[in-house]
């Protein structure tokens, strides 16, 4: 990989004109505009100093004839080759013919699965169907200043890597008379009530959770008509009442809402799941290491407790669980017990927020989780935490049952195997 680089550097160096010194960073801005629709163009990575465009192409794309259809604004530049070239072998040699001269950039395109959505969103929670069969991720709609975003919307997969936009679900400026901001992090469950599916959407706005129910996993969802957490449990002073979680338990059949900012609380729903009972409620001791973003699941006998760590401005923001015989604790820490962090090698920051899927009648797992937006997230600063994406990765565990790191990846899981 080294010696690879040090070739594209040496390239570049030696074609090196008058023309490039003037276009500064006008290489990125040209080769950074591909048009086509194979392209994600929120992930191009460019590199001015290494003479380097790295594509990232959707799944299926072929790379023996893809035709990036490179855009300059300025009519002066001619970019060259045009039309469809074969990237199969590696990265090709285009040229921005100048009136002053030649520019020569290598670029490159690779299969990216992640960001598996389209776009900017955040904290996704994943179910599976067993009414139609399919994947369905529930995010936060990102990509608006201090999370400000009103509403929800839903996506639907077969396979976990084509996702279709099934639109809005729920706007809180229209839906919602308790609230009508702050849209963040749901949650949802398929249940199974005498042969009929239901489904119950958990969700917060302006830091408090309510709930939604939908005869249909693309909804549209009507709100129970008022908030179902708006307090703080009993002994609690800081912290937000926000990211619910709900989590259906195979053993005892029974139905536990979690949710906090600072602290996890943990209570029993009631059978009508849009109210909970309060005698149940407790909080969870965790560590310090505790945010927000709980998520709980159940395999082999161990019910896993799983947190994310620092802020979701951070790079660092990052995963962590704990293990328990019981769905409302206590949970044991263990001193190595990251799920995911950031990729220094990929440069993939900020992972966090995430959800878990298993294929039904496997022992397949997926880490379903968000991350700074590629490449350009770890240069905005705060406006990173609300430029985010979906990613999904292979979830994997030890003999014991311990959850092996998962390493975040660009290239993502390609369906469901």
């Amino acid at each position: 990989m080294l010696k690879n680089l040090a070739l594209l550097f040496f390239t570049f160096f030696v074609v090196k004109t008058v023309a490039q010194e003037k276009l500064s960073d006008g290489l990125c801005k040209i080769f950074s505009n591909a048009q086509s629709k194979n392209v994600n163009m929120n992930n191009i990575d460019c590199n001015d100093s290494l003479g380097l465009v790295r594509l990232p192409v959707k799944e299926g794309t072929n790379l023996k004839a893809l035709d990036p259809m490179f855009v300059s604004q300025d009519a002066s530049i001619i970019i060259t080759p045009k039309g469809a070239v074969n990237f199969s072998k590696g990265a090709v040699t285009y040229t921005a013919s100048t009136p002053n001269g030649e520019v020569k950039i290598q670029v490159d395109a690779y299969v990216a699965r992640n960001p598996v959505l389209k776009g900017f969103y955040a904290d996704p929670d994943i179910l599976y169907s067993h009414k139609d069969k399919k994947f369905y991720i529930y995010p936060t709609s990102d990509g608006f200043q201090n999370w400000s975003g009103t509403y929800f919307k839903v996506f639907s997969s077969i396979d976990l890597t084509s996702w279709k936009d099934e639109g809005v679900i729920l706007d809180l400026t229209k839906d919602v008379t308790w609230a009508n901001r702050n849209a963040w992090a749901p949650s949802a469950i398929e249940r199974n009530e005498n042969g009929k599916y239901h489904y119950y959407f958990y969700f917060t706005a302006a830091q408090k959770i309510g709930v939604a129910t939908a005869d249909n996993p693309r909804g549209p969802f009507k709100d129970s008509g008022k908030a179902l957490i708006d307090f703080k449990p009993e002994g609690i002073h800081n912290g937000q009442e926000i990211d619910p979680m709900v989590f259906a338990d195979p053993v005892s059949k029974k139905h536990y809402l979690y949710w906090g900012n600072g602290y996890l609380a943990a209570a029993e729903l009631n059978d009508d799941m849009i109210s909970i009972k309060r005698e149940t409620l407790r909080v969870i001791p965790t560590d310090k290491t505790f945010r927000e973003g709980t998520y709980v699941f159940f395999r082999k006998g161990i019910y896993y407790f799983m947190w994310s760590e620092d802020d979701t401005r951070s790079p660092n923001y990052k995963v962590r669980y704990g293990t328990s015989s019981s769905p409302m604790g206590p949970v044991t820490i263990a001193n190595d017990n990251i799920v995911i962090r950031r990729n220094l090698k990929q440069q993939i920051h900020g992972t966090g927020h995430h959800a878990v899927i298993n294929i039904p009648a496997t022992d397949k797992w997926f880490l379903v989780y968000h991350r700074f937006n590629y490449p350009k997230g770890i240069t905005m600063g705060r406006d990173a935490g609300f430029n985010r994406e979906v990613c999904i990765d292979h979830l994997t565990f030890d003999s014991n049952g311990k959850i092996i790191e998962v390493i975040p990846t660009l290239e993502g899981v390609g369906g469901t195997k």
